[in-house]
């Protein structure tokens, strides 16, 4: 373990009075929101940040409730064989990364676990033999998407609290304290994403303070930097987007023009002037600087154009093994009417489409309708049609008595995952095989659960898209059950 076992990582909590230490607490699983697992003397169950299973600790107890307690590391008395040394100095405060103590391998493991245990224990489902997990490419700098903050107030240490003098700097750019909205915590260096990645917010971070413009607060809903978002391609280019909350033209030209001028690796500048309660760019006017006001990302020689609002999957080399899976999954043989639900900027349909008679993208954000219709034209996929709408009110009837009973349908939902009008949807209209794809294999589970009357599942491939993360992306395969004997 080396100097790992001089470590202790925790999120800042305040202690309450009269709240038990558990002693010698053995660490036996790892379960909700990256949390470890023991159990209490009483039967309860404990959940420890930055702990790993192998692990037996000293625990403060930081909330107790009826089932279970929260708790913090106080000491370790030994180190499980899952830990490893993070490679981040920010681990164990930003809420970025809550498993670099935990060696890879031995992530992928853990993932693999929690899909299988959340769809018997969830869902009481039946399910074949799980392939194993897919690893990721790269398990650092994977993401092609970072969105950073600005505050007046930044998160200090409790080194920076114990040195703290009049002239410190609270100005910070960065991501947000676990649990906290309105507290960010200050990087040096995120592992996340790569360069131009840190160089750009460092630099734009540097800039700022030198030239006196004020940070974004959360609680007055004041300050003239709000948010800076990065992304980039595996094409090379680089999307730089700065939302100011107030509109103060000299700054604003002289940042931007700055940030133009040290990194012309910078493909598409683009701002937003976002005054209201929220920093949700969707329903705000997005202004390109210099530049095109999109990336392209490619995937198998298809082009996709990615807009500032455009959802595209955040870990790009994993994507494209994951819609091979579903390419694999679907078996197509040409003839095939395909029901994308969920769409997005229609990558899996376009993906999909070359195989396929005709596939239909459904999606509720317009202008991600847009950019789907888009790059079908770019590519040249005339079989597909993308329309736009509440999957729960535009999956309907009339939808179906237009375009026909779908072969295969392909859902990617939200985190949430679907309505119960979707499922009872697709009961009703019966394809004959159904691909689920999903970030959350307990709403997944659930909705597998309605679907169990109607169909058997075939597979199932957990896919690591967020590796150092607690997150795991699964994909099942159904199909439609024949008629009872």
């Amino acid at each position: 373990m080396g100097d790992t076992e001089k470590t202790l990582y925790f999120w800042p909590m305040p202690r309450k009075r009269n709240l038990p230490r558990i002693e010698r607490l053995e660490i036996i699983d790892a379960g909700a929101k990256g949390r470890a697992i023991g159990k209490a003397p009483d039967g309860r169950v404990v959940f420890v940040p930055f702990a790993a299973p192998g692990d037996v600790i000293s625990a403060q107890v930081t909330k107790k409730r009826r089932a279970y307690y929260e708790a913090r590391i106080e000491k370790v008395h030994s180190y499980s064989d899952l830990r490893s040394q993070p490679s981040c100095e920010h681990f164990g405060i930003c809420g970025g990364c809550k498993w670099q103590h935990i060696s890879y391998p031995h992530q992928l493991v853990l993932k693999q676990n929690t899909v299988v245990n959340n769809l018997k224990r969830i869902g009481h489902l039946d399910l074949p033999e799980v392939e194993t997990i897919l690893p990721a490419p790269e398990s650092y700098h994977y993401r092609n998407k970072m969105e950073f903050s600005f505050s007046n107030q930044r998160w200090l240490t409790e080194e920076e609290i114990a040195e703290m003098g009049q002239d410190m700097d609270r100005r910070g750019l960065g991501l947000h304290i676990p649990g906290r909205w309105d507290r960010v915590l200050d990087l040096e260096n995120c592992y996340l994403q790569a360069e131009p990645s840190n160089a750009i917010r460092l630099e734009v971070r540097r800039y700022a303070r030198e030239n006196g413009l004020s940070f974004f607060d959360p609680k007055e809903q004041s300050g003239f930097l709000r948010t800076l978002m990065i992304r980039n391609t595996n094409q090379g280019e680089v999307m730089v987007l700065i939302q100011f909350y107030e509109d103060q033209t000299t700054a604003r030209l002289g940042l931007l023009t700055h940030l133009q001028e040290q990194f012309p690796e910078i493909t598409s500048l683009q701002y937003v002037i976002n005054s209201k309660a929220n920093d949700t760019l969707y329903d705000q006017r997005v202004i390109c600087f210099a530049g095109k006001d999109h990336i392209m990302e490619e995937m198998e020689g298809l082009q996709f154009k990615v807009t500032a609002k455009s959802f595209y999957q955040t870990n790009s080399a994993q994507a494209l093994n994951l819609y091979r899976k579903v390419r694999e999954y679907a078996n197509l043989q040409g003839g095939e009417s395909i029901y994308d639900l969920y769409t997005g900027t229609g990558t899996i349909a376009l993906f999909l489409a070359s195989k396929a008679k005709h596939v239909l993208g459904i999606e509720s954000v317009p202008e991600a309708i847009e950019a789907a219709e888009e790059n079908a034209s770019r590519n040249g996929m005339g079989n597909t049609t993308f329309v736009s709408g509440d999957m729960k009110e535009i999956l309907n009837e009339d939808l179906i008595q237009q375009y026909g009973i779908p072969d295969l349908v392909i859902t990617d939902p939200p985190r949430d995952g679907m309505h119960p009008k979707v499922v009872q949807q697709l009961l009703k209209c019966g394809p004959a095989r159904i691909i689920y794809v999903s970030c959350n294999s307990a709403t997944q589970a659930r909705d597998l659960a309605l679907l169990d009357v109607s169909y058997s599942i075939e597979k199932v491939q957990p896919v690591d898209m967020f590796p150092q993360t607690h997150h795991v992306e699964n994909i099942v395969l159904l199909k439609k059950r024949g008629p009872a004997a």
